[in-house]
């Protein structure tokens, strides 16, 4: 196949990269269906769509089925350090699709790849942490006019579109693909609670069990890191804002307190909110000495990593994805995966399995903003809920599962107020 325009780490990874994508695609059955309707029904045909994402092997499965319905597509990578390079080089070499992604790459080239994306004049978008979209809306306006609709996969960038919905800036209508009960349900809960602990044990190779592990932020990724650090024998502390999810914790077990309180108690801290700087100066000062921290959440921002870096007397690598601060009391703090997402950077990032029903999501949602972009706003819309149970019912056919159906009279009694008791 000739290679496209593209600038990534080495294209000769080809082979092994197409390796880990046909691995991946076993696991993707629900995906694997929908590229086979796009082939023959053709839903992008002439579209171009430029997707800034994780570029990992369950990625690629995505990305073949929206070329397969006649996209011309352009990927780049929503995290610097989150990068499969051999995943890369066999989307260009092996499925003739566009990539700007280097694994590690400084801010410029990071933000360079975006702007190649952006160049692509794509009509449709696929975000992860919204930088594609607010790149278009800050720098590259005009491209609106032309911009048909976009998709967002996580929380943080739900966060952010939301925003710019609410100050009335928002130019283009944007699927948020995280709101799907089929996507935050399984993959935020069961994707990143697997995924992140698998980062922080590949990341330091220590044991959970007996450890105080505290989560910060009881969202449906927090949760899935408490259920996993718990099944793994740690002890856990949950940390909130929120009183409504703060007494879901409780409920579930789960010690809850301030920060400030955790802080001299943690030997494991993991950040889940989407937020800005939940540990700071002033929780690293109080911090056991070998504490770890790490960050399940979308950007690095969630630690304040000048603060951690103004308190340490001098730092060292001990190991790939660790780095040590000292501390003037000669308190020793370890940064995992330059406080970045523990689970793409240190480890795989979600099982496929899991990321299957996400990017059917992704899928459905880009073929819904097609078909329907006579009718939608510039706003933040959630999945269709057609769509969503669609997604569960593939999944569930392809586990070989049956379930039952309400009888005529059932579904008369549910949707009647006249017969009681």
């Amino acid at each position: 196949m000739p290679s496209v325009a593209h600038d990534i780490k080495d294209l000769s990874l080809s082979e092994e990269g197409s390796r880990l994508v046909d691995w991946a695609d076993r696991d993707m059955p629900v995906l694997r269906e929908i590229r086979g309707r796009f082939e023959q029904e053709q839903p992008f045909r002439g579209l171009r769509i430029s997707a800034c994402l994780h570029v990992t092997p369950e990625t690629a499965n995505l990305l073949r089925a929206i070329k397969a319905g006649g996209a011309e597509v352009v990927l780049c990578a929503s995290n610097p350090l989150s990068t499969q390079d051999p995943v890369a080089a066999a989307l260009v070499g092996a499925y003739g699709i566009s990539v700007y992604a280097i694994n590690g790459e400084d801010d410029d080239t990071y933000y360079r790849h975006i702007m190649a994306a952006v160049d692509h004049r794509p009509q449709l978008t696929m975000d992860d942490g919204a930088d594609l979209i607010g790149v278009i809306h800050s720098t590259r306006r005009e491209l609106l006019d032309s911009l048909i609709a976009g998709t967002e996969e996580t929380t943080t960038g739900v966060l952010r579109l939301r925003a710019m919905e609410a100050e009335g800036v928002l130019g283009v209508p944007i699927i948020a693909v995280n709101e799907a009960q089929s996507k935050h349900l399984f993959d935020n809960r069961y994707g990143t609670g697997q995924s992140a602990i698998d980062g922080i044990l590949r990341a330091t190779n220590v044991l959970l069990a007996g450890s105080t592990f505290v989560v910060i932020g009881y969202g449906w990724c927090g949760r899935g890191v408490a259920e996993r650090a718990r099944g793994m024998g740690a002890n856990v502390i949950v940390l909130e804002v929120d009183p409504l999810r703060a007494l879901q914790a409780a409920m579930d077990g789960f010690r809850v307190m301030t920060a400030e309180q955790a802080a001299p108690l943690g030997d494991v801290f993991c950040t889940a909110t989407g937020g800005k700087q939940v540990l700071r100066g002033e929780h690293f000062e109080q911090m056991k000495d070998g504490a770890l921290i790490a960050n399940a959440g979308h950007f690095n921002v969630e630690i304040d990593l000048p603060a951690l870096r103004e308190h340490a007397v001098s730092t060292s690598k001990p190991r790939p994805f660790v780095e040590e601060f000292v501390l003037q009391s000669g308190r020793r703090l370890n940064l995992l995966a330059d406080g970045r997402l523990i689970n793409l950077v240190a480890a795989d990032g979600h099982p496929a399995a899991v990321m299957d029903m996400s990017f059917a999501n992704q899928a459905l949602s880009v073929e819904y903003a097609v078909k329907q972009a006579e009718t939608l706003e510039n706003r933040v819309y959630v999945v269709p809920p057609e769509i969503d149970v669609e997604v569960a019912r593939l999944k569930l056919s392809a586990l070989g599962m049956a379930i039952d159906v309400l009888s005529e009279e059932q579904q008369r009694y549910l949707e009647s107020w006249t017969e009681g008791t």
